[in-house]
């Protein structure tokens, strides 16, 4: 379990999704902004999947450890602003509150946070609004891993840098809309926040 306090202390020492792709290199821009447009290009959320973010009422502060120089949130990243922006905490009535933290700048968190041995990114951690620990997803997403999984243990392997398959985004983009919804319902139906909003 992460402790509350170093929960809060790190959100809010993190950076709105634009303010952390600028972090990175040129170079590094240039790939999260290209992957992002692609990502809006061939993986947009539905009508029925904006609906259903639309609907959040519960806040959750979501934190990303991440590295601007990672391919994995690179090819992720882009694809939770992209969830987040549909109902986001700077509205009067938004649910979700995105951030995002380099992985070694944050090393208390990233130590905190590991996944099998590894300070792993993208680590996207959920919390309620009290900053309580809720989820932990990272480092890739199911679809991710099985695509990862068909080409380094099938016959070949595809060259660094190849793009990413069309259904491969729409498929990851599925995974992370399923935990939002996962953790929205937590939050909907945890006791204690039903006594503090009365519903």
């Amino acid at each position: 379990m992460i402790a509350q306090e170093l929960l809060r202390t790190s959100f809010q020492n993190a950076l709105s999704y634009p303010d952390y792709v600028r972090t990175g290199t040129a170079h590094q821009v240039h790939s999260w902004n290209n992957f992002e447009f692609v990502a809006r290009e061939h993986a947009r959320l539905t009508d029925v999947q904006r609906g259903l973010v639309a609907s959040f009422v519960r806040r959750m502060n979501v934190l990303v450890l991440s590295g601007t120089w990672c391919g994995d949130c690179v090819h992720q990243c882009p694809l939770l602003a992209m969830i987040a922006e549909v109902n986001p905490a700077s509205k009067d009535d938004g649910a979700i509150d995105l951030r995002f933290i380099d992985r070694d700048v944050a090393a208390d968190l990233s130590q905190a946070a590991m996944i099998c041995g590894g300070r792993r990114v993208p680590t996207v951690i959920f919390m309620n609004e009290d900053f309580e620990f809720v989820s932990i997803l990272g480092d890739r997403s199911l679809s991710r891993y099985r695509a990862m999984a068909a080409k380094a243990l099938g016959a070949s392997c595809p060259l660094p840098g190849a793009p990413v398959p069309t259904d491969e985004i729409v498929a990851t983009m599925q995974d992370w809309l399923n935990e939002f919804e996962r953790v929205h319902l937590v939050l909907r139906l945890s006791p204690k926040l039903r006594e503090r909003h009365a519903d």
